[in-house]
């Protein structure tokens, strides 16, 4: 017993070590305003490639074969965080944002029809944290808690469904995991 002990400490402790150790660059922001449950961020404008995508389909894979090499160039692109999910106009879209050093002009086409190149503009966000699994259902119960908080503090959320943001492998323990749920706001303090 105790010798299975010390190999769960073991596994533990690589799995801990090789999903906190990775150098993975994250888009730049500002923290304007920060509170007991939410913070607010301005975003400098970034560029992400992006798919639509349903339940069914692989957006996921399609978004990596792009970093891996699957574009004009066959360029590999490190891989960054977040990677997020957003409803947009009644299609759901996810987005992998590229390193600081890509452009809208020098970023490599993708060969997949599917997959587009896209600036996101400037902008503030509204953010809350939180671990766990990344599901739909986390993902909803913290939106619904920062719509709440952000509402009660009379700032105004642009209309949109939330962005749900994940920043680890799925392999991360869920406990250890770094999740987020978003929204774009006016922010004029």
């Amino acid at each position: 017993m105790e010798k299975i002990k010390k190999n769960l400490v073991y596994v533990l402790l690589v799995l801990f070590y090789f999903n906190t150790a990775m150098a993975i660059e994250e888009s730049n922001y500002e923290v304007v305003k920060k509170t007991d449950i939410y913070e607010i961020r301005y975003y400098p404008e970034r560029i992400v490639v992006q798919t639509s995508f349903s339940y069914e389909d692989r957006s996921f894979g399609k978004l990596f074969r792009y970093i891996s090499g699957s574009n004009e160039l066959n360029q590999e692109i490190k891989m960054t965080t977040p990677v997020t999910e957003m409803n947009v106009n009644n299609s759901r879209i996810m987005q992998f944002f590229l390193p600081s050093e890509f452009t809208i002009k020098n970023a490599p086409n993708p060969n997949d029809p599917n997959v587009e190149i896209k600036s996101i503009n400037e902008g503030y966000y509204a953010v809350i944290q939180y671990s766990g699994r990344s599901s739909d259902q986390n993902f909803i119960q913290h939106k619904n808690i920062l719509y709440k908080a952000l509402i009660a503090d009379g700032i105004n959320v642009n209309v949109d469904d939330g962005i749900k943001a994940t920043y680890n492998g799925p392999y991360t323990l869920p406990i250890l995991r770094r999740n987020e749920a978003m929204f774009n706001i006016i922010w004029n303090k």
